[in-house]
């Protein structure tokens, strides 16, 4: 979704660069940026390996325009940080990335009930499905297992699970 705001309002496009997930022109800068989902996504080996592949895309882009001025950003769609210059790169989250790759300081917020609509419709899908699941699990499991009022023949199913073939 990031991908395509940001396309629509800075004609973003996904990058080309492995391990870089937008980029972008403005202001005579170009912005790469990978996006997380939230501000604690990764362990010291993980943010290392983001600021390495940062300076490789710098390095990819600057062969074809040794002038470009380029940006390090990690996003993360949600969360905070109170201070986002870490040095090689900006880490903006939450309302600050969203209002980074948008213009919009209220873009955040009005992203939420659309996305909440979609949410319950898929998880209204998936507790049928998953229900269906369930039952036809269990007609599987007291077919093989259960006699009489469904009491379980654990015999029978310690040797299933357990007995020598």
């Amino acid at each position: 979704m990031a991908i395509f705001i940001n396309g629509i309002v800075y004609n973003g496009w996904k990058s080309g660069i492995p391990n870089i997930d937008l980029e972008f022109d403005t202001n005579g800068k170009r912005f790469i940026v990978n996006i997380k989902s939230g501000p604690n996504w990764g362990n010291s080996s993980q943010v290392a390996k983001m600021k390495s592949d940062f300076k490789t895309a710098q390095r990819t882009l600057r062969t074809s325009n040794s002038n470009l001025n380029i940006i390090s950003v990690n996003g993360c769609c949600y969360g905070k940080d109170s201070r986002p210059d870490k040095g090689d790169y900006y880490k903006y989250c939450g309302q600050e990335f969203w209002e980074f790759i948008s213009g919009d300081k209220t873009l955040f917020t009005e992203i939420i009930e659309p996305l909440g609509y979609k949410a319950k419709e898929r998880n209204d899908d998936f507790l049928t499905s998953y229900s269906q699941m369930v039952n036809k699990f269990t007609k599987e499991f007291i077919d093989a297992f259960c006699f009489g009022n469904g009491n379980i023949d654990w015999e029978k199913l310690v040797k299933y699970n357990s007995e020598k073939k």
